[in-house]
């Protein structure tokens, strides 16, 4: 069994936060002019292709239990369900506003790796996560009433991708996590071309398959590539850190959604927002630097 060594976990999370909104910003561009499920295939079937050369260039199986069979398949449910959610929620929210209140979820993780995992929370890691919270609020001021129904998708998806968070830990150890990742891009299409052929016929217009070209094209690229790496960079952080110790860190993701954001899509962020951008990073920081000395007093001296 792999020991945890939270400080590359912590980095490799650090690269899903630069990547995951890179990806929700290029589907929120084309989100309301592309059907739901062109956006869904492209980004799950480059999940699938991209590792392959890596894997036939190293020889790493793909052989697996019936045990990580099953959790692949269901993580891969959720997985689907988290990122249609989200994907919604961006036609009718900025990135950042999305992101936000999608941003609950670390609290959701560090409950429930608590409570199924029996991982240690402690003082520090509840402050870190309460602290980039309400570095949160202060970015965003995300309120119900102002966005209505829309916002709740984002909720959704915080309960969604805490549990396959926890889900991805539970095989991260055994499974390899680029095997893991084509293995999960394909079971993802393989559930998503069945749902199309049982509802295609319904006539929903997120179902249907159209030509697409130039920008949109590209776009679909860009969902499927950061996509597939945020995805990459998350099954190793698992693999290397507690959840507990990932869920503060991931107020990271903030200020690069709202960068990306005002640079995309000219969000500009007030005063307010600056100075939560500024606790949330920083309270990221603290924590990093919290895991540092950790890691230093249980490395045994020369």
């Amino acid at each position: 069994m792999i020991a945890d060594r939270p400080i590359i976990g912590i980095l490799f999370i650090v690269g899903f936060c630069i990547f995951a909104p890179m990806g929700d910003a290029a589907a929120k561009a084309i989100s309301l002019a592309t059907p739901m499920m062109m956006i869904l295939l492209f980004r799950y079937s480059m999940q699938f292709a991209l590792p392959i050369p890596i894997i036939l260039a190293t020889g790493k199986r793909i052989a697996m239990s019936k045990r990580v069979l099953r959790i692949i398949i269901v993580r891969s449910v959720i997985h689907i369900a988290g990122v249609t959610a989200m994907y919604v929620a961006l036609r009718y929210l900025p990135l950042a506003d999305a992101l936000a209140i999608a941003f609950v979820y670390p609290f959701i993780m560090l409950v429930m790796g608590w409570m199924f995992l029996g991982e240690q929370v402690g003082i520090r890691r509840i402050t870190a996560c309460a602290i980039g919270f309400a570095g949160t609020l202060m970015i965003i001021q995300p309120s119900f009433a102002a966005v209505g129904a829309p916002a709740l998708l984002p909720v959704l998806v915080a309960f969604l991708f805490a549990t396959l968070v926890l889900l991805t830990r539970q095989i991260a150890k055994e499974y390899d996590p680029v095997c893991l990742q084509t293995v999960s891009g394909l079971t993802s299409t393989v559930l998503l071309m069945a749902a199309w052929a049982v509802f295609y016929s319904f006539g929903f217009a997120d179902l249907q398959i159209v030509p697409v070209g130039g920008n949109i094209l590209m776009n679909l690229c860009l969902v499927g590539l950061f996509g597939t790496l945020s995805h990459l960079c998350m099954n190793y952080a698992v693999r290397f850190a507690p959840s507990a110790t990932l869920a503060p860190m991931q107020y990271i993701e903030l200020p690069v959604a709202t960068a990306i954001g005002l640079v995309v899509f000219d969000e500009l962020p007030n005063m307010l927002a600056a100075i939560g951008i500024s606790i949330s990073v920083g309270a990221g920081l603290a924590m990093l630097f919290f895991e540092h000395r950790a890691a230093q007093r249980q490395t045994p001296a020369e």
